[in-house]
């Protein structure tokens, strides 16, 4: 009796210790699949609008305006809710954090903000030379809302290709190089300081990383 009493604190103390874990990489796993079910998506949709026009990039395409933008979201993807005048409806203003726990403001402009079918909140707005900003929560208002976790910003290039932002107003084309990615994960992603009001990065490490949340 001794030994089997041994023998189950013993598994439910390896349990207590390896679950958790088992959790987070279940949880992350969760994330990626989103992730990269948002990118997809935009990357198909893109190029159906590229054709559409018989153009050969998004600025000939004419998605140069935050009203073509909108026009294009909600003729290619299924909105269940457009939150362009209450962003508080499709995100948890006031609450998103990096990862290391600094506060962030974000999603609080009253543009181009919306709620997808499976629950996936845009933001997604034109810079007005054919790229478009993708920012995404995964889950909507629900938590963590962390960068880096269930919470990513992207761009849309004037190519039809999605990829990172290094934040230096000088990369117009894509894909980005591993490099740029990567310094663009240090300073902004992992720093969590949203130096010069960027907050990029982990989405470049991602797909650096061949679509694995290993951070």
């Amino acid at each position: 009796m001794a030994e089997v009493l041994v023998t189950l604190g013993i598994i439910g103390v390896v349990s207590a210790m390896t679950v958790p874990t088992l959790m987070q990489n279940h949880q992350r796993k969760v994330y990626v699949t989103q992730l990269h079910k948002v990118y997809s998506e935009f990357q198909q949709a893109a190029v159906q609008y590229m054709t559409d026009k018989n153009a050969l990039n998004l600025r000939e395409a004419g998605l140069t305006t935050n009203a073509a933008v909108d026009t294009w979201v909600k003729n290619s993807f299924k909105v269940i809710q457009d939150c362009s005048a209450a962003p508080e409806n499709c995100f948890a203003i006031g609450e998103y954090r990096y990862m290391n726990g600094n506060a962030i403001d974000i999603f609080g402009n009253k543009v181009n903000q919306y709620v997808i079918s499976d629950g996936t909140a845009l933001y997604v707005t034109s810079v007005g030379d054919g790229r478009v900003n993708v920012w995404v929560d995964l889950n909507g208002k629900k938590g963590p809302n962390i960068i880096g976790r269930d919470v990513f910003a992207m761009m849309l290039y004037n190519n039809g290709v999605m990829d990172d932002n290094p934040c230096d107003n000088n990369t117009t084309t894509a894909p980005l190089t591993e490099e740029q990615r990567e310094k663009a994960f240090q300073d902004y992603c992992v720093a969590g300081t949203n130096k010069g009001a960027c907050w990029w990065g982990c989405f470049g490490k991602i797909l650096n990383d061949n679509w694995e949340m290993n951070y």
